[in-house]
């Protein structure tokens, strides 16, 4: 049994931060808010910084499995790992000017998006499902409390309820699902229930619960269809660096594990869950797409444009193959890049305008042309249109699907593809068509502006020069079981 606990210094270091953070908030005079917010965001992203740096620098080649197969220390992880530490590291740039001026509790926040990012990453790391949950509630947890932070807002309030008592559903139906497959099989392990459940032949019912009930929880996580109904009313009541949180580092988190799990538990198995997972894809999509047509506020519609990014996932977790599962990676990266340089522009809107409706975006392109600009590109990312990260990641995933005689659900995700197209360019229309009586500059900080900037040349970056990117994804899916999928 491999115990070496060096291999999880980057996730000690994480953890030390974040408690780090809560002393540093704790020491510094409560009359300076303005100092204690600033020290406080500094300190969880110089933790986010270092948790990066000693990963990248001393796990690049390393494939360990810690304590039997409970955490696997890989490529796969390691390539997730960074991501989530740069998500981290983007929603608090994108929060110090918003909790300055909407928050009290600067050090709380951010050592909560800290443990966030620390969850998020032991469920890329793990190999077995009560690890999974126990990470799983990690994040869940740190969501919870951080949806219910900001001051004065009564849908917060009402949001953050909404999503604990959704969440604690979800966890009961998991863990529900987790007992089944521990019944049925005698181990939580994803790498020995591959082997029995080829041996096993024809799934058995007790095998089709616990499974479907540990979908079903992971679905919750992802918004997927037919349990997403809490997305656009939490999205909506959110602080919005939160709201992009969930978005990015939760969606990213759910889905290194799902693909995780089915290319190492559901090894040799895909015929028996190729069908379920192809038709949930197809009614994401849909559900996704039409829903959005008649929202007029801008964070419900990202909401629905989630869900439906969540069928194109599923398109390719359908598809079960080599090139499936790096498309998939690679899709994770761009809806990263793409999501936060949109969130960026609301953010700003929101400090700047005090609103958050799809038509406080008039005029934009001559109140802050750059924003305008990036709203636009981040827009035509989600729609899928060439040049930028959508457009590539949704060809592999299309590609990988016609591979595996996947036509039909082709076909589908174009035609919902086409739709998005129509309620993202009625954004697009406000920005560059609408007339607005106010025709002042609109001020953007500088962080905020940086950051977007960054976002946007990462969107950019994938669409036009995708082979670094490619190279990553596949090296990060290789490094899986070897016998699972390939």
């Amino acid at each position: 049994m491999n115990i070496d606990f060096s291999l999880l210094i980057p996730e000690f270091i994480l953890a030390g931060a974040g408690f780090l953070v809560l002393l540093v908030d704790l020491i510094l005079p409560k009359a300076q808010e303005h100092r204690r917010n600033v020290v406080t965001a500094a300190t969880a992203v110089l933790g986010l910084v270092v948790t990066g740096v000693v990963a990248l620098t001393t796990q690049m080649d390393t494939s360990e499995r810690l304590y039997d197969g409970l955490l696997f220390i890989d490529r796969y992880s390691l390539l997730f790992k960074v991501l989530f530490v740069g998500i981290g590291i983007a929603v608090i740039a994108m929060s110090v000017d918003y909790v300055a001026q909407k928050m009290n509790h600067p050090g709380e926040y951010y050592a909560l998006i800290l443990f966030a990012v620390l969850g998020a990453t032991l469920m890329a790391e793990s190999g077995e499902l009560l690890t999974a949950f126990i990470s799983i509630e990690l994040l869940s947890f740190s969501l919870y409390v951080l949806v219910g932070l900001s001051r004065g807002d009564a849908r917060t309030a009402e949001a953050s309820a909404k999503y604990i008592l959704l969440g604690a559903v979800s966890t009961a139906i998991m863990l529900y699902g987790i007992s089944q497959l521990f019944g049925a099989l005698g181990t939580t392990l994803f790498t020995e229930m591959g082997p029995l459940l080829i041996g096993a032949g024809a799934w058995n019912l007790t095998m089709i619960t616990g499974f479907v009930m540990f979908l079903a929880g992971l679905g919750f996580k992802l918004s997927m269809v037919p349990f997403h109904m809490w997305a656009p009313d939490v999205y909506e009541g959110a602080p919005t660096p939160i709201t992009a949180l969930i978005a990015t580092l939760s969606k990213a988190a759910a889905i290194a594990l799902l693909l995780r799990f089915l290319a190492e538990a559901g090894a040799g198995s895909g015929d028996e869950w190729r069908m379920p997972l192809a038709m949930l894809a197809a009614v994401t999509m849909v559900v996704g797409s039409l829903s959005a047509l008649p929202q007029t506020n801008i964070k419900r519609l990202l909401a629905y444009s989630s869900i439906t990014q969540i069928g194109f996932v599923l398109v390719g977790l359908a598809s079960n193959s080599v090139i499936a599962a790096d498309a998939v990676v690679l899709h994770v990266l761009g809806y990263a890049f793409t999501n936060l340089a949109a969130f960026t522009v609301v953010v700003v809107i929101e400090l700047k305008l005090g609103k958050e409706s799809i038509a406080d975006f008039a005029g934009l392109s001559k109140r802050a042309p750059v924003l305008a600009m990036i709203m636009t590109g981040a827009l035509f990312s989600l729609a899928g249109l060439p040049i930028f990260a959508g457009f590539l990641t949704k060809f592999y995933l299309f590609t990988a699907a016609i591979d595996q005689s996947l036509e039909w659900l082709v076909v589908i995700a174009v035609a919902t593809s086409v739709i998005s197209l129509y309620y993202y360019i009625r954004v697009i229309r406000e920005m560059y068509i609408t007339e607005t009586e106010e025709g002042s500059k609109l001020p953007v900080p500088l962080l905020l502006a940086g950051l977007a900037w960054v976002m946007f040349a990462g969107t950019i970056a994938i669409g036009v020069f995708p082979q670094p990117f490619v190279d990553a994804a596949h090296a990060a899916v290789t490094s899986l079981t070897p016998w699972a999928i390939y």
